[in-house]
């Protein structure tokens, strides 16, 4: 075991590319504003500044203004996705949100983390993917790397870090399963 922490070689590493940069520079500058500050039901109008900035974005999706989103060219979300307030889409890697899925308040899908076994602590973007009809229930967690199959259900508060099978309802911290939906 590794117990020397290398903060200095974490700091040095190149995390993104200069055109990366220039993104998140862009997005955090113009994009999430023009997100956050649009009226609620201006879900159109969200959707096309995501697209702007290189999300795929479904039919019908309704995001809530207060949302967060990392980088927007992370996203790929289907038809007739809900996405709740204050949800956290730590877009680092991809999130992919399947069809007719939700991602209710306060959810948060988190796609980076860092390798901590190595001194260096290199960022990981492990990417998501919230399959056909699955359900991310308030204040959830999605870890990095993590699917939730088909028609899932992650409970309120539940804390999923390995993959949940499809039409399975988990539950808890870990997430366990708790029944069948």
């Amino acid at each position: 075991m590794n117990k020397k922490i290398d903060i200095a070689a974490n700091r040095n590493a190149q995390k993104w590319t200069k055109r990366e940069l220039l993104g998140r520079l862009l997005w955090e500058s113009f994009g999430a504003r023009l997100f956050a500050w649009s009226p609620r039901h201006a879900w159109d109008w969200r959707n096309a500044v995501l697209r702007l900035f290189g999300a795929h974005i479904g039919a019908d999706v309704r995001i809530d203004p207060s949302a967060r989103i990392a980088i927007p060219w992370n996203l790929n979300i289907g038809n007739q996705v809900g996405i709740g307030a204050r949800a956290e889409l730590y877009s680092l890697g991809s999130i992919t949100i399947g069809n007719c899925a939700t991602i209710s308040q306060n959810a948060h899908l988190c796609a980076g983390s860092h390798e901590f076994r190595q001194a260096d602590m290199r960022l990981t973007k492990p990417p998501i993917r919230i399959c056909e009809g699955a359900w991310i229930c308030a204040d959830a967690f999605v870890g990095p790397g993590v699917t939730i199959g088909d028609f899932a259900v992650v409970g309120a508060r539940a804390v999923a870090v390995r993959d949940v099978a499809p039409g399975v309802m988990v539950a808890g911290n870990p997430a366990v399963q708790i029944g069948q939906r």
